[in-house]
């Protein structure tokens, strides 16, 4: 079943696409790195593998690579499973304003894939720590999530797929529908015919 999974995903790529394995890391913005890391490593049960400060020189000069644009600013990385990291970039307080979460640009939230059985230790560990959440409810057929503010107004998701069990789930052919399925909604979009 796997295999004919792997051959219907890549029937949709033309031949030489370049590949994708997923998100490398995830950079986020906080103006409270402490109360973010326990929270994080606290309350989530994320692992930090990864603190430091920017070097001089990466913040505002020419050599800055895509960092805020202030010099050694915190960044720390946390381990968000399936060999990827979320990180945080502690912003000077009062330096910039709260964003708009459903602005167009931003980020509107972000969903961790999660087995069954840690959706219910993290709703445990929400619980105890007296965080509220929403869910579980079903969002797509056979994804259960639940929702919850981090305490940067960041909009979290931990999305499960009961199906799988416990095992690595398999997300994108869960969600993937046939070529009619797609077509109902793509021509509300478009009169383009291809």
């Amino acid at each position: 079943m796997a295999d004919t999974q792997l051959k219907d995903r890549s029937e949709t790529r033309p031949e030489g696409q370049l590949r994708y394995y997923g998100v490398h890391h995830l950079a986020l913005n906080t103006d409270d790195m402490k109360m973010t890391a326990d929270f994080y490593a606290g309350v989530l049960g994320m692992r930090l593998v990864h603190a430091m400060k920017v070097p001089p020189g990466l913040g505002t000069g020419p050599a800055n690579r895509g960092n805020p644009p202030f010099e050694e600013i915190r960044h720390y990385f946390f381990d968000m499973g399936r060999d990827g990291l979320l990180a945080f970039f502690e912003m000077p307080k009062g330096a910039k304003q709260r964003g708009d979460r459903n602005a167009l640009g931003a980020m509107q939230h972000v969903s961790f894939a999660i087995s069954p059985e840690s959706q219910k230790r993290i709703c445990a560990r929400l619980d105890a720590a007296k965080v509220p959440y929403d869910g579980p409810m079903e969002i797509l057929p056979g994804i259960f999530s639940i929702y919850v503010f981090d305490p940067n107004d960041i909009r979290l998701e931990f999305s499960c797929q009961p199906s799988n069990g416990e095992g690595e789930p398999e997300i994108v052919p869960q969600v993937t529908q046939s070529k009619g399925e797609a077509l109902h909604e793509l021509k509300t979009l478009t009169g383009d015919k291809a």
